[in-house]
């Protein structure tokens, strides 16, 4: 059992798909219980429930699953008032059309599927979008996907949600939901998943080619730091500044890796029974241990 997840504010996520797993509970049963346990957190701005808001002060929501199995996915995104998509998106897996609705749609699909239509515009959220709209100056765009992967019992499963780029356009989308950028799975080889700016993530297909070159033969880590490395280049020779971007991955035989463009990536890693908390550095030539502010 391996379970891979980004940003440290995992960590409690992680010991629940963990605990879920040992329960006998399934995959999609385990990542969703991670991914759950941060959307359903006021104090996590970036994904779910208090989620950051568009330029209009609207929360929308994007969201995937992945079955490495059968390659079934279900995605949703620019959904609003619900505090869980990634839940939402687990319904639309296996389905022969349909997998991935957007706006409205998603809503609706929620609401005919028992969810609750909820409020996620916290006040906290609320107020640091008023000092935004009132300090245009100030550029920077809040973001940061959770997404994880759980490779166990030769199954691969990954998952992503996100509330997006603070201030985005209204109906804008990013990598999170998409097949290939934002996540892949593939049971026969591993599965991976990306954060950062998903304009430029979708430039380089980053999870897909990931997977792809642990199929070719490469281990997690050498395969997560050549992806990254390769797009930053890239978009470097295209004239384009990179902008962050990171990822974790695992193979089916339970190996794991990560990767990032930026100085230190923290991401949270379960291999067994432990809970461990690492930060990549030099396009994953390096991985640090420390100590998790949320081990407790």
């Amino acid at each position: 059992m391996t379970i891979i997840s980004t940003w440290e504010i995992s960590f409690q996520g992680v010991k629940i798909a963990r605990d879920l797993l040992k329960e006998g509970k399934s995959l999609e049963d385990a990542i969703c219980g991670l991914i759950n346990d941060i959307e359903l957190n006021p104090d996590f701005h970036n994904v779910g429930y208090s989620g950051w808001p568009n330029e209009e002060g609207d929360v929308e929501l994007d969201a995937a699953i992945m079955d490495g199995d059968t390659l079934s996915f279900g995605a949703v995104a620019s959904m609003r008032n619900i505090k869980t998509p990634v839940s939402v998106a687990r319904l639309l897996v296996g389905r022969p059309y349909d997998n991935f609705i957007v706006g409205d749609g998603a809503l609706q699909f929620a609401l005919e599927n028992g969810f609750k239509s909820e409020e996620l515009l916290t006040e906290p959220a609320k107020a640091r979008w008023l000092q935004k709209i009132h300090d245009m100056t100030d550029l920077d765009k809040g973001h940061d996907t959770v997404g994880s992967v759980i490779a166990s019992g030769g199954r691969v499963v990954a998952a992503t949600s996100t509330s997006g780029l603070f201030m985005k356009r209204k109906g804008r989308v990013g990598d999170s939901p998409l097949v290939g950028p934002g996540l892949y799975a593939d049971s026969e080889i591993g599965g991976a998943t990306a954060t950062g700016v998903g304009e430029d993530i979708m430039k380089g297909t980053l999870s897909f080619q990931i997977v792809n070159l642990m199929k070719s033969g490469m281990s997690p880590s050498e395969a997560a730091g050549k992806a990254v490395k390769d797009l930053h280049e890239n978009l470097i020779r295209k004239n384009q500044k990179p902008r962050d971007f990171s990822v974790v991955c695992v193979n089916k035989d339970g190996e794991w890796g990560a990767a990032s463009n930026r100085d230190e990536f923290p991401f949270v890693v379960c291999t067994g029974d432990e809970v461990e908390f690492y930060v990549s550095k030099d396009f994953g030539k390096v991985y640090e241990k420390r100590k998790n502010q949320y081990d407790v």
